[in-house]
């Protein structure tokens, strides 16, 4: 039972909305509930958005507290990450909830395209995030798009700027962005490993890419994410009946490649954080 995979569910993103699939979660209560089923299904890791009334994005922390405060009571010992994504809110407002001290919070280090727009993240605006998270004790999920993110990390790691051992998330399949490709993925591995020999890593694919990333992933040693956040459907035709049905085909990678899904004390002990 060695090296357990540490499963992520993001349980709503920016995007999805309930016409594209009726199972995903909106409101607080939506999420908190989507989550608890999640994590009975073996996500130990929730990526978190809040949404408007109206099913937009939105950065309110009043919203945030509401939502990690449903998390821990339902979802005890769970490792809640929020979002400092940029289709939420503009420049500081992305981190407006950080002083709520969540246990992790995402953290994009470099700018990139976007299907239909450019994902901007200055670096003045990327070194305030990464600060705000060294005051609240938030350990960051780097969101690394390219390669040139990977080394940016690295470098704000060795700036004092990010606390070491850092947590890379390789997000492949974004239109536009890195495309799912094995090499790179491969590259990938190899370069963090290199730079940065402490790191742990995890493999996020979007759209259809989502299940090739799981695979990819587990197979390679790492961890995972998985939600409707990145891909609503099972497959073309079927769209994914929940949060957990997607945590739960995660789950039987790991049994296909021998490695024990991580609790959540494992998990938290991988990423050195403290228990609840």
């Amino acid at each position: 039972m060695s090296n357990p995979c540490i499963i992520c569910v993001a349980i709503t993103g920016s995007l999805p909305r309930k016409e594209n699939n009726p199972a995903v979660p909106i409101t607080v209560e939506e999420q908190v509930e989507s989550t608890q089923a999640a994590f009975e299904a073996g996500a130990t890791i929730a990526h978190c958005h809040v949404r408007n009334d109206d099913q937009t994005p939105s950065s309110d922390p009043e919203k945030f507290a509401r939502l990690m405060e449903g998390l821990r009571k339902h979802c005890p010992g769970m490792i809640i990450q929020l979002s400092t994504g940029g289709r939420s809110g503009a420049g500081e407002e992305r981190g407006g909830m950080l002083p709520l001290k969540p246990d992790m919070a995402s953290l994009s280090v470099g700018s990139n395209n976007f299907p239909n727009r450019v994902y901007e993240n200055p670096p003045q605006l990327v070194e305030w995030l990464a600060d705000e998270m060294l005051k609240y004790a938030v350990k960051p999920e780097i969101e690394a798009f390219d390669l040139s993110h990977i080394h940016q990390a690295v470098q704000l790691s060795r700036q004092g700027r990010l606390k070491a051992p850092l947590y890379v998330q390789f997000v492949m399949g974004v239109k536009n962005a890195m495309p799912a490709d094995k090499p790179t993925f491969d590259f990938y591995i190899e370069t963090l490993k290199r730079l940065a020999p402490d790191a742990q890593w995890c493999g996020a694919g979007v759209g259809s890419n989502q299940l090739l990333l799981n695979e990819w992933s587990i197979a390679a040693g790492g961890h995972t994410r998985t939600g409707l956040e990145d891909n609503v459907r099972l497959d073309r035709d079927t769209l994914a009946p929940s949060n957990a049905a997607l945590v739960e085909r995660a789950a039987a990678l790991c049994e296909k490649y021998e490695r024990p899904v991580a609790t959540w004390q494992q998990a938290r002990e991988i990423l050195g954080l403290a228990s609840n």
